[in-house]
């Protein structure tokens, strides 16, 4: 692969080439070329139509003036490395931002995107990696801000070890079979929006203070796994919330001091299942929430500590559709007689005056308040009429996992 190089007398004056325009320097690279720019600044915005690999090494600054997208690529196997993409355009209908993607096989990797509306946009870009790369929005109120990282009709893409924070979203649309692996998430809205993204992997992600999680709408064959997700304490926030979404498998995360720490409604199919397996569920304000037709759901191993509610379930039909086993539960009240780990009985959680807020939601204001909280008491003691049967775990398991 070529390089368009320097003379050495300009490479030792970097000054030189201060502010002046990037496309020159992109139009003169051959195709399959490499193009590593002496430090500086340079202005955008600019637009890589070739096959080529951008290199800043670290030192150099891709300043857009305000106007439009610092950067476009339209083509396949194109690299941009080491550099710092900086002051876009203001309009959200155009997506101004840092970088604009269209192609196969692209590598973006260590760059800085800073003081931009959106920050990496993927639009019909399959089988290629954004890795490394620290991005910031505008400081400006959380709904005027663009999506840090927006995938559009994207397939088989690898979103790795990514430092994300003070955006709005990450927003993946039509987009199926990415990978998010190793992110860090934090001081935005939704750290990942799912909206048509089936067969999504989120893998190993911190995501912390974002008002959600992840959301996930009409996604099936989900994979969300090994992921720390704490303080979603906005109102109608949650560290994961599925919508419409099917075969979903929720395993070993941390979710962690969250307005709900899983919301799920019932799998369009019967033969469907969300499952959530080995999670830690601990300090959030209600730990799991199913809502609509009850049925679907399969719980199996989790570890629900300290949870104000650990499960409310709103719906029709029958609470045993759903399968609870091996659950630990710092609520149970029972004991391990055969020393086996699990309980003797079953845990079985019922709603007594829970039922007035949980039906009616104007009387949520009430909830913990001094009289509901007497109301539930005489219940337990003397129920007026049935109380409601929330779940029935079979195996309670007593002790924690390490």
């Amino acid at each position: 692969m070529r390089c368009l190089c320097l003379p050495l007398f300009l490479l030792v004056s970097p000054l030189a080439f201060a502010n002046q325009p990037l496309q020159p320097w992109i139009d003169l690279t051959a195709s399959g070329s490499v193009l590593k720019l002496p430090p500086g600044t340079y202005g955008g915005p600019a637009v890589i139509d070739k096959p080529m690999i951008l290199d800043g090494g670290g030192q150099v600054v891709i300043d857009a003036g305000g106007k439009g997208t610092v950067l476009t690529v339209r083509a396949d196997q194109v690299t941009l490395r080491g550099l710092t993409l900086r002051n876009s355009g203001e309009s959200h209908d155009a997506l101004d931002g840092g970088l604009m993607a269209e192609g196969r096989n692209l590598l973006i990797e260590n760059n800085v995107i800073e003081d931009v509306l959106f920050g990496i946009s993927l639009h019909r870009t399959d089988d290629s990696i954004v890795r490394g790369n620290r991005i910031r929005s505008r400081a400006v109120d959380i709904a005027d801000r663009g999506d840090g990282l927006r995938l559009w009709y994207s397939t088989g893409n690898r979103i790795e070890n990514n430092d994300i924070a003070q955006i709005r979203d990450i927003t993946v649309s039509n987009a199926p079979r990415n990978r998010f692996v190793g992110n860090n998430v934090r001081d935005s809205r939704r750290a990942i929006n799912l909206l048509f993204a089936h067969r999504t992997l989120i893998d190993g992600n911190r995501f912390d203070n974002n008002a959600t999680g992840i959301v996930a709408l009409n996604s099936d064959g989900l994979i969300i796994r090994g992921n720390r997700i704490t303080h979603a304490m906005d109102p109608s926030g949650a560290c994961v919330a599925l919508k419409e979404t099917a075969a979903a498998l929720v395993q070993n995360n941390e979710i962690v001091h969250c307005a709900h720490g899983i919301m799920a409604d019932s799998p369009m199919h019967p033969l469907n299942r969300i499952v959530f397996i080995d999670n830690l569920i601990a300090h959030n304000v209600t730990g799991v929430y199913f809502y609509g037709a009850k049925g679907g759901h399969v719980a199996i191993g989790n570890d629900f500590r300290s949870n104000l509610w650990p499960v409310m379930i709103i719906g029709d039909g029958d609470a045993l559709n759903d399968f609870w086993w091996g659950n630990y539960w710092d609520i149970y009240e029972g004991f391990d007689l055969d020393g086996d780990g699990f309980g003797d009985r079953p845990h079985e959680l019922y709603a007594f005056a829970d039922r007035i807020w949980m039906e009616t939601p104007a009387a949520r204001f009430f909830r913990n308040s001094p009289v509901l909280e007497l109301l539930d008491f005489l219940e337990r003691l003397a129920p007026f009429s049935a109380p409601s049967l929330i779940l029935r775990d079979s195996a309670p398991r007593l002790r924690r996992l390490p």
